[in-house]
């Protein structure tokens, strides 16, 4: 029988109940385990054997849904954790410490740039940030001899330019290094990083694959794909023995397969304890079963408004990847062919002052610091996020002040067209 497809997966992916167990993935809401010798449990703390002892490591639940996004990604190994901050913290931290260098796409989540700029900074970890459409002299040169990652987003939160997937990638291995993408936007469904040659896939599970603002949650994914023992003077952590669990060497032990993910719990886990709850687990697993449904969804929804905001005179300027406009247009149809995703974004005539009196008379769309969620939510970052910058500020960060990022959700499109056209015209 041939590998089940990707509507499948979403469905029936990382769980599969025995006779008489449960059909849906059972919430285990349990800090510890029990285990008849101590000899047992010892294996455990050797990795000589698979099972669970505390959860603040790992957590059936959480490993059954860490399992279908795995498979969804094409992976070899996966584990959750308690947002997509810590598993872009993880996904680096796993391969670079102090004194090490990181290579970045400049156009990033805010929140992952203060992550890397401001507070792994701290840590003696320092991040180069380049251009996505940089060229290739200028993506080589950006290389150290330190450097132990390369970091990009699929589509990247909220300036929604399209990742050159490939073309990084190759860059990585030619200076020895993996290259982790953030599929956070493009979801599995529209796009598959490690295709592209992605060696780690990192997820906000908050956005579209949790779909209704109900858990926070992340994902990290490993290819199993990147030789770590080939590069082993780089990644000591992975290819020398680990002192703090008996010597193992978590390259030799576990092969290029399970080494990163083992890794990451092994250490990582076990000190930040940035774990998922097995209650956001389940939650999230609803969400992944109709992913497929609703990614659809999303992309139509986002592709009508676009064009829609296009056509319109009060609006100056808009940034959606599927539209023909888009300078982005092209990569778009590359690496996300059946659609982009749901998050338009737009100015409108009049600067601030206008932006704000067009949130104010929405009546459809809800004003939300979210994205990618079942209901249409906009927000206008120099009102919210971004209100301590001046206009000056505002534009040097790349985030303009009649800036409005409307995330359409799974309603009809004629409504939420209806409910722009009726805000703008607000607009004096």
């Amino acid at each position: 029988m041939s590998e089940k497809r990707i509507e499948t997966k979403c469905v029936q992916g990382g769980y599969t109940p025995g006779n008489g167990e449960p059909r849906q993935i059972p919430i285990i809401q349990s800090t510890t385990f029990k285990y008849n010798t101590s000899e047992d449990m010892g294996k455990l703390f050797d990795l000589e054997a698979e099972g669970y002892f505390y959860t603040r490591l790992q957590n059936p639940t959480n490993d059954f849904v860490a399992k279908k996004i795995c498979e969804l990604e094409g992976g070899t190994a996966a584990m959750l954790t308690s947002s997509g901050q810590a598993a872009s913290f993880f996904s680096v931290f796993n391969l670079a410490s102090c004194g090490d260098h990181v290579i970045s796409s400049s156009t990033i989540y805010g929140g992952t740039y203060n992550l890397f700029a401001v507070t792994m900074k701290k840590m003696g970890i320092d991040f180069t940030f380049v251009e996505p459409d940089c060229s290739d002299e200028e993506l080589n040169a950006a290389f150290r001899p330190n450097t132990k990652a390369v970091f990009g987003e699929t589509i990247a939160n909220p300036a929604l330019t399209v990742f050159d997937i490939e073309r990084f990638a190759r860059a990585a291995h030619a200076h020895g290094v993996p290259l982790i993408v953030d599929n956070t936007f493009a979801t599995p469904i529209n796009c598959r990083p490690i295709e592209w040659g992605a060696d780690i896939v990192t997820h906000s599970t908050t956005k579209y694959m949790d779909g209704h603002g109900a858990a926070v949650g992340g994902c990290i994914v490993d290819s199993g794909k990147f030789d770590w023992m080939a590069h082993a003077d780089k990644f000591p952590g992975l290819c020398t023995p680990d002192e703090s669990y008996h010597g193992i060497t978590y390259a030799e032990k576990f092969g290029n397969a399970g080494a990163f993910i083992t890794k990451a719990t092994a250490q990582l886990m076990r000190d930040f304890g940035s774990i998922q709850s097995p209650q956001n687990a389940f939650l999230l697993n609803l969400g992944l079963e109709s992913l497929h449904v609703r990614i659809k969804r999303h992309c139509e929804n986002g592709l009508a408004v676009a064009r829609f905001l296009e056509s319109n005179e009060k609006v100056t300027w808009v940034n959606y990847p599927g539209l023909e406009s888009s300078k982005d247009y092209a990569l778009a149809c590359k690496y996300l062919p059946n659609g982009t995703c749901g998050v338009v974004s737009f100015g409108v005539r009049g600067g601030r002052r206008a932006a704000e009196k067009f949130m104010k008379s929405l009546r459809t769309a809800a004003i939300e610091t979210h994205v990618a969620d079942a209901r249409t939510c906009c927000l206008h970052p120099a009102s919210a996020t971004h209100r301590q910058m001046n206009d000056d500020e505002l534009a040097a960060a790349g985030v303009p002040a009649d800036l409005i990022r409307f995330s359409c959700g799974l309603e009809n499109a004629d409504d939420l067209i209806e409910d722009i056209a009726q805000a703008l015209e607000s607009i004096d």
